[in-house]
């Protein structure tokens, strides 16, 4: 059995608050940093062999967190970087409707199937982070490992073990600093935990 802690980063800094963010590189808030030591509590004593995260500043302080009570290597992946927004990276959500109100529109009512100006497209997303969770699996099969990410890259992860079609993946729920647990016997996947919130009521392994 092979098992996957993925964890979305903590809350972000005020600069990203209220805005568009995917590669927009900001940190986290105190609120954030506390979120994720309440993750480092919850995930001590877990037999975790590798730490993997994203780029971004927010997930990658979050990693070292993380790593604070998982004494392991933390290994950097370009591919689980959040989807790049593109133009609309740093706006007001009020900002993006008023000067693209078209594609704003095309947004909101079909997310997985615009390609943001000068960003990326979902199913472009998709690709690369699966390729590289692909990638993790095999080198770690039989162990367990954490993946520090964002809420996009988790989804997509969790929506492939579920076959969920895109269109349905933001039923998936991922708050900041959200536990999951997806275990895979034999190849087989199995979520055991979904977006578990930090400040929940602490709950028992070997689920």
């Amino acid at each position: 059995m092979t098992r996957f802690w993925l964890i979305r980063h903590g809350e972000p800094a005020e600069e990203a608050r209220h805005r568009c963010y995917g590669s927009l590189d900001a940190g986290l808030s105190e609120t954030g940093r506390a979120q994720m030591a309440q993750v480092a509590e919850y995930l001590k004593g877990e037999p975790v062999a590798a730490i993997y995260t994203s780029p971004r500043s927010r997930a990658l302080e979050s990693a070292r967190i993380l790593g604070a009570v998982a004494p392991c290597c933390i290994e950097i992946v370009e591919d689980l970087r959040e989807i790049d927004f593109g133009d609309f990276e740093g706006l007001a959500y009020d900002e993006i409707a008023a000067r693209y109100p078209d594609l704003y529109r095309q947004w909101m009512e079909t997310p997985t199937e615009v390609r943001f100006p000068n960003g990326e497209s979902f199913s472009a997303m998709r690709g690369r982070v699966l390729r590289a969770f692909d990638t993790i699996q095999r080198e770690w099969e039989g162990q367990t490992v954490a993946i520090v990410s964002h809420g996009g890259v988790n989804r997509v992860v969790l929506a492939r073990a579920l076959q969920m079609p895109d269109n349905s993946i933001f039923r998936l729920a991922q708050d900041y600093a959200a536990i999951n647990l997806l275990e895979l016997v034999d190849g087989l996947p199995s979520i055991q935990l979904l977006n578990r919130r930090s400040d929940a009521r602490p709950m028992t392994h070997g689920l």
